[in-house]
C-alpha cells in the first residue's frame, strides 16, 4: 500500500516529511514526492524510484522550505511508476495539491465527467480526479470543497490536501483507508502509519470511516461527514519503530495475513458494480471467448498453485478445458498452443524470469495473453495483451499470502465474468455468484477470528519430520499450497496428495504419530476424503482436519477440527488457505525460524 504523511507547524516541514516517508519505505514503493506550502504558492517535487532520489533532488528538503506539507510514497496500481504519475498531485489552479493512499472505484466516471467541464489530467492515476474535484468545489470555503469532492468518491482512500489559500491548514480524510494524526507541541502530523511519528509524536488520534481532520500548528478539529465537529479519545502510541513497521505484529507475514480481507477486497470490489463484473483491462466479446478452445495458465511456485485451484471455477463456468503448467517445464516442452488459446500469466512480481520465457514461447506461437500481476510496469504486464492487477499491495515476507489470495480472487472474477459474457449463466445464478464473490473479505474475517487455537494445534502437529496434506478437486489444490507453506518457513518436509491416490502407494509411508492434514471442506466429495481418514488413522496417524462449519460428522474421525464458513465450493479456495497459512507461521515460531526471510529463498526469482 501506498505510505503518506502530512506536517504543519513552525519548523520546515519538507526535511520532517522526508524522514517520515523513510520510515514508510518498509511498505514498499516505486516513487515517491512532497508537496509544501508558502506564501500562498504550494511547491512539489516528486521522482520515480527511491526516497534518496527525493532527498537528492530538493537538497534534503532546502529547496521546498514552508511550515506544512504533505508527502507520499506511492505502490503503483493505476498508471506506471513514473514521475508524472507519483504523487503529490495538483489541482489545474495550482491551489490544491492531494496525496492518496487507496484506490477510488469510480474514477474513470469522474474523469470523464471532469474532461468534459474543462480540467485537464497530466496523469494516469486514479488520484488525481480528487484534486480537481475539491477545484471545482472550492468557492472559498476549503473545507466545504473537500467534503463534497470527498461525498462523490466511491472506494477506499486516506487523503492529505493542501490549499495554497489557507496557510498552515491541512485537511486529512479518512474512508476504508488506514489514516493516524500525531499531537505535538506547536505542530501536528498525519501518517498512514504510526512508524512515520514515533519519531516526533507518542499521542494520536485514529480516524474513523467517513471521518476528516483540520490540522494546524496549534489545533486539531475533527469532522464527521456532515461537518459536525466530533471528538475523539488521544492515544499513547508505546510500540518501537521496528513493532511499529510490523503494525504491532510480530512478522509481516502474520500481519500480512492478517491483511487479506482487506487485499482480496481491494482486488475484487472496484471489478464489481451494480451486480455486474467489470474488468477494468479485459473485454473480450462473447465471439471472442468463444473462440477460445483452450486456456494455459502458467506460473511458478505460488502463484502455480493459485492458478491450480482457480482452474476447477474456469472449467465448471466457462465450459473450457484449462491447463495449469509450471512455467519452468512449459518453457523446455512442446506446447499445443496457437492463437485458439489463451494464456493466462500468474506472477506476483511480473519479473519472475521462467514465466517471463515461457510468455514468450507461448505468444511466438500466436496465444492471446492475459497476466495477473500486482506490480505496475512489470516486464510480464507490458509483455502481456491485457493486464488485470491484483493491488494487493507490497508483500515484504518472502513466503507470499495476500499474493496468493488476490491472484486466485483475480481468477474467479475472470471465470464469472467470461460465463456471464459467454451467455452460460443465468442471471439469477450470476446475481448469486457475484454475492458469493463479495462475500469473500467477511469470510477471511471469520476464518482469522475463528481459529485461536492455532498456536496450540501447531506445538501438537510440529512432533515429527513430515506432515502429508490430503485432499481431493479444489481441496487438492488447496493442500498444494498449505504444503508448500509449511516446507518454505517451517523447513518441515510437507507434501500434498490427490487423498484418493493414497492406496496407490503413498500410504506406505503412514506410520504411527504421522501427523496428517486432510481437507474436507468441497461438500460434494467431503465424505470420500473422510474415508481417507478412517485408513490413515487406521495406521495410527495424527489427522487435523479442515472442514466447513457445520460438519460434525469429521469430528467423529479427525483428532482435530479447523472449521471455515461455508462458501460456494467454486470460491472455498481462498478462504480454505488462510488457515493453513496460519498454522505453517505457528509451526516456524515454534521450530525459531527466521519466517520473514527463509533460508535459501528470495521474493522475486528474477533468474533460471
Amino acid at each position: 500500500m501506498c505510505g503518506i504523511v502530512g506536517f504543519t507547524g513552525k519548523q520546515n516541514a519538507a526535511p520532517i516529511l522526508l524522514e517520515g516517508l523513510k520510515k514508510l519505505e518498509y511498505r514498499g514503493y516505486d516513487s515517491a514526492g512532497i508537496a509544501v506550502a508558502q506564501d500562498g504558492v504550494i511547491s512539489v517535487s516528486k521522482v520515480s524510484g527511491r526516497i534518496a532520489n527525493l532527498c537528492e533532488k530538493t537538497e534534503d528538503g532546502k529547496t521546498l522550505p514552508g511550515f506544512s506539507g504533505i508527502g507520499h510514497t506511492r505502490w503503483a496500481t493505476h498508471g506506471a511508476p513514473t514521475d508524472v504519475n507519483a504523487h503529490p498531485h495538483m489541482s489545474c489552479d495550482g491551489r490544491f495539491s492531494v496525496v492518496h493512499n487507496g484506490i477510488i472505484e469510480n474514477y474513470m466516471a469522474l474523469r470523464e465527467e471532469l474532461t468534459a467541464n474543462g480540467y485537464t489530467f497530466s496523469s494516469q492515476t486514479d488520484t488525481e480526479v480528487i484534486v480537481h474535484l475539491i477545484e471545482m468545489y472550492y468557492h472559498g470555503d476549503f473545507k466545504e470543497a473537500v467534503m463534497r469532492a470527498t461525498s462523490r468518491l466511491t472506494g477506499s482512500y486516506a487523503l492529505g490536501v493542501l490549499c495554497a489559500d489557507c496557510p498552515g491548514k491541512i485537511i486529512a480524510v479518512r474512508e476504508a483507508s488506514p489514516l493516524i494524526l500525531g499531537i505535538g507541541v506547536g505542530e501536528n502530523f498525519f501518517a498512514s502509519d504510526v512508524t512515520a511519528l514515533v519519531a516526533y509524536t507518542r499521542n494520536a488520534l485514529y480516524l474513523d470511516d467517513g471521518e476528516f481532520a483540520e490540522l494546524t500548528s496549534e489545533s486539531i478539529t475533527v469532522y464527521d461527514c456532515t461537518g459536525a465537529v466530533i471528538h475523539k479519545p488521544v492515544s499513547r502510541i508505546t510500540w518501537s519503530i521496528e513493532a511499529a513497521e510490523k503494525g504491532g505484529y510480530e512478522h509481516f507475514m502474520l500481519k500480512e495475513i492478517m491483511e487479506q480481507p482487506c487485499a482480496v477486497k481491494t482486488a475484487l470490489a472496484p471489478r464489481v458494480h451494480e451486480n455486474h463484473v467489470q474488468l477494468d483491462d479485459f473485454s473480450y466479446t462473447a465471439e471472442e471467448l468463444r473462440s477460445i478452445r483452450k486456456i494455459v495458465i502458467t506460473a511458478c511456485g505460488s502463484a502455480y498453485y493459485a492458478g491450480c485451484a482457480g482452474k476447477y471455477a474456469i472449467e465448471k463456468l466457462c465450459h473450457i478445458p484449462v491447463d495449469v503448467q509450471l512455467a519452468s517445464e512449459l518453457r523446455y516442452g512442446e506446447p499445443q498452443i496457437d492463437s485458439d488459446t489463451l494464456l493466462i500469466v500468474l506472477s506476483q512480481s511480473g519479473e519472475t524470469a521462467d514465466t517471463i520465457a515461457a510468455m514468450k514461447e507461448c505468444q511466438s506461437l500466436g496465444a492471446r495473453t492475459l497476466a495477473i500481476v500486482n506490480v505496475v510496469g512489470s516486464t510480464i504486464a507490458k509483455l502481456a495483451d491485457h493486464t488485470l492487477y491484483t493491488w494487493a499491495g507490497p508483500e515484504i515476507a518472502v513466503a507470499t499470502t495476500k499474493g496468493y489470495t488476490t491472484q486466485l480472487s483475480v481468477l474467479y472474477l475472470f471465470a464469472v465474468y467470461a460465463a456471464h459474457t459467454m451467455e452460460l449463466l443465468p442471471e439469477q445464478e450470476y446475481v448469486r455468484l457475484i454475492g458469493e464473490l463479495q462475500s469473500i473479505p467477511k469470510k477471511i474475517q471469520q476464518v482469522l477470528d475463528m481459529n485461536t487455537a492455532l498456536p496450540q494445534l501447531a506445538k501438537k502437529y510440529n512432533s515429527g519430520h513430515s506432515v502429508f496434506y490430503i485432499g481431493r478437486n479444489t481441496d487438492y489444490a488447496v493442500a498444494l499450497e498449505g504444503a508448500l507453506k509449511m516446507k518454505e518457513i517451517s523447513y518441515i518436509h510437507a507434501e500434498a496428495y490427490a487423498a484418493g491416490e493414497l492406496k496407490h502407494g503413498t500410504i506406505a509411508l503412514i506410520d504411527e504419530g504421522q501427523s496428517v492434514i486432510a481437507l474436507c471442506c468441497n461438500s460434494r466429495i467431503a465424505e470420500k476424503t473422510m474415508n481417507n481418514i478412517v485408513e490413515v488413522k487406521a495406521r495410527g496417524a495424527q489427522v487435523l482436519a479442515l472442514a466447513v462449519k457445520g460438519n460434525r460428522a469429521v469430528l467423529a474421525q479427525a483428532d482435530d477440527v479447523i472449521y471455515i464458513p461455508d462458501l460456494d465450493p467454486l470460491f472455498q479456495a481462498v478462504v480454505e488457505i488462510v488457515p493453513l497459512q496460519l498454522l505453517a507461521y505457528y509451526v516456524a515460531k515454534e521450530n525459531g525460524c527466521d519466517i520473514d526471510k527463509p533460508k535459501n529463498l528470495a521474493k522475486s526469482v528474477t533468474v533460471e
